[in-house]
């Protein structure tokens, strides 16, 4: 019996002794999501419209009929539309219409912050509108000449939004849109 319970005793002493041989179990760090995109370089909006901006490299563009025209970035599964009008005596209209795109995401905004915009050497007056919140559109901007041009963007993914999740991508694309706004000029 007294063996028995030696070799008992035995084994579990060999198997503490074998279960202790690490510093135990480490807690993982917070981990952070790492989203790399790539720095911008900006090029020319080349077509054939009454205004002219520089856009990121990364992203595409295509003019419409219309005027109007479009900046896709495929791998984010966003785009920017841009809506072009002529400035006749409707102008007061426009700027209501502009101020109106972004206050109609205001059911689903947490916040909206307005950054006026003003470069007197290249006739472009305007407002950035920055949307917080699960709205369909996060960022927007009106510009205009006053007399004879006015332009609205709207930044867009192809997705429901989220707004935690496309928070990252979102700031990338402002950063190009307040590029476009420094950048426009008109023809």
């Amino acid at each position: 019996m007294y063996d028995t319970i030696k070799i008992v005793i035995s084994i579990f002493l060999l198997t503490l002794l074998a279960s202790c041989g690490g510093d135990g179990p480490v807690p993982k760090p917070d981990a952070q999501l790492a989203l790399n995109y790539s720095s911008p370089i900006y090029k020319s909006l080349d077509k054939s419209l009454p205004y002219t901006f520089e856009f990121n490299e990364f992203a595409f563009a295509k003019a419409n009929d219309d005027k109007s025209s479009s900046i896709t970035y495929p791998e984010l599964d966003a785009k920017i539309y841009l809506t072009y009008r002529a400035v006749d005596t409707n102008l007061r209209q426009l700027l209501i219409d502009g101020q109106k795109l972004s206050y109609n995401h205001n059911q689903m905004a947490d916040a909206i912050s307005e950054t006026p915009f003003m470069n007197t050497q290249k006739s472009v007056y305007g407002m950035l509108y920055g949307v917080e919140g699960n709205a369909a559109s996060n960022v927007q901007f009106y510009a205009t000449d006053s007399t004879r041009h006015f332009l609205t963007a709207a930044l867009y993914f192809d997705r429901e939004p989220n707004y935690d999740s496309i928070l990252p991508a979102v700031d990338y694309i402002k950063k190009d849109m307040i590029k476009m706004m420094e950048s426009l000029e008109w023809r």
